[in-house]
């Protein structure tokens, strides 16, 4: 049985209509939710059963990509398809009633969260009348819309070209001529199906060559900060997890932060300096989502590589959603496909973040329930209130310098240049001055601060 509910016609950021003007507003569209009663993902890997996302949230996420893109959404419905059709994947009733409900509202886009077949969506355009956007063809155009540096424009053009080139299968009559062939005996020629195939293949190769451009001058950044050789912290999680509020909340930065899906694209790094010192380089990324197209993920690949070589990635989950465990299952299957093991403690750390939204009991329990043996126990944040930010910069600190230390150093007269870094890269507890011009000093410090601090040391006696 279909549920089905008016969505609200006011889109946040539609333009006011004034007299004698002919501003165009949101373009108007319906939202179609099919859930298909004998469809079971199973993970590639192990074939076991993958969590399912409740219809109510479903629908939610499937809105929230609608509005991403400023769509003005007069009418959504989630629908329950007990047997998919081949031809537009659900009954000719539905069909039917959605058509009538594009006819009225004046509908030009219908946008079906589900994977379509090339057939499928020409079929339903010609049904429903309307420009047909399927799950992958929405995420595109948002992509398209986020996109702001070179890089982030050259990776979502490839995503749209390789998904265009499958759908060259309309009825549209200019596919079906044919050209005439060149040199004498050259036979009917190419159809226009296969040149326009041919150009689009052709503008992929292009593209994948200024891509593979964009990743060698990465590499080239890359090298350069190993010179320098400062950890880089990757933060991922699912879109709207709150990356970019807890990555503005770690570094001071300002980069774009709002309760919407995909506000991020581009990649974004600042280096950040630890409680005890350390420097790290943390980098925010672009969100994930159920179902990200495969094509997607390979047009990202340079994007992602900041993922597949950091020295330690942050999975943050936003704890407050209650598809909070296939969300962070989505995750972890695309942090696989990029060749990084979420189980691995020494190389992840999971935060739960929007802490601030649950309630003491529920805080407790969802805690206690997420504890593992085998898993390091996640920490509860909340970007926004500042909630366990201290202790995430802590774990953070100790996977990449070690444990916390007790020095106590005798700085020479000829040394003293180092004071200044030894109150920079540790917690100085105490210090003496010492007749003969020496100062002792006793600091708390990371191992990997101490063996520079030995090592300065060494160097100033060589010296």
């Amino acid at each position: 049985m279909a549920r089905e509910k008016d969505a609200d016609a006011t889109v946040r950021g539609k333009p006011t209509h004034h007299p004698g003007t002919e501003a165009k507003g949101p373009t108007r569209a319906v939202v179609i939710v099919p859930v298909l009663t004998r469809h079971q993902r199973n993970d590639d890997e192990t074939n076991r059963p993958r969590l399912m996302r409740s219809a109510d949230a479903r629908h939610e996420e499937a809105v929230g990509l609608a509005r991403a893109i400023n769509l003005d959404l007069i009418h959504t419905a989630v629908v329950t398809v007990n047997d998919p059709r081949p031809a537009t994947l659900l009954g000719s009733g539905k069909v039917a009633e959605f058509a009538e409900i594009v006819k009225e509202g004046h509908a030009e886009v219908v946008v079906v969260d589900h994977p379509l077949t090339p057939v499928q969506q020409r079929n339903l355009e010609k049904e429903l009348n309307a420009k047909v956007l399927d799950r992958t063809g929405l995420i595109l155009e948002i992509f398209g819309e986020r996109a702001r540096t070179k890089e982030g424009t050259l990776q979502v053009e490839l995503a749209h070209l390789n998904y265009q080139k499958g759908r060259l299968v309309r009825s549209w009559t200019h596919l079906e001529r044919q050209r005439g062939g060149a040199g004498f005996l050259g036979g009917p020629g190419e159809t226009q199906i296969e040149s326009d195939r041919r150009q689009l293949q052709e503008k992929i190769i292009k593209l994948k060559q200024e891509l593979e451009t964009v990743r060698r001058t990465r590499d080239l950044h890359r090298a350069k900060r190993r010179k320098v050789p400062f950890p880089v912290v990757a933060i991922v999680g699912y879109t709207n997890a709150g990356k970019s509020t807890l990555f503005n909340r770690l570094t001071g930065a300002d980069v774009l932060a709002q309760d919407m899906l995909f506000a991020t694209l581009d990649p974004t790094l600042r280096r950040v300096r630890l409680p005890h010192g350390t420097p790290i380089i943390l980098s925010d990324t672009v969100g994930f989502i159920s179902d990200l197209p495969t094509h997607l993920i390979a047009a990202f690949r340079a994007t992602l590589e900041e993922v597949v070589e950091a020295d330690l990635v942050l999975h943050l989950r936003d704890i407050s959603d209650p598809d909070t465990a296939a969300q962070a299952e989505d995750v972890e299957r695309i942090l696989a496909d990029l060749g990084v093991d979420a189980g691995d403690a020494k190389r992840v750390i999971e935060a739960w973040n929007k802490i601030d939204r649950l309630d003491e009991g529920n805080r407790t329990r969802l805690l206690a329930d997420g504890a593992d043996a085998n898993k390091a126990p996640p920490i509860a944040v909340s970007a926004v209130t500042g909630e366990g930010i201290d202790a995430l910069k802590a774990i953070i600190e100790t996977r990449m310098a070690g444990e916390l230390e007790d020095l106590t150093v005798t700085i020479e007269p000829a040394q003293f240049g180092l004071v200044d870094w030894l109150y920079r890269n540790g917690d100085v507890v105490s210090r003496s001055d010492n007749d003969d011009g020496s100062a002792t000093i006793s600091l708390k410090a990371t191992q990997s601060a101490r063996e520079e601090i030995e090592s300065r040391l060494r160097r100033k006696n060589n010296g």
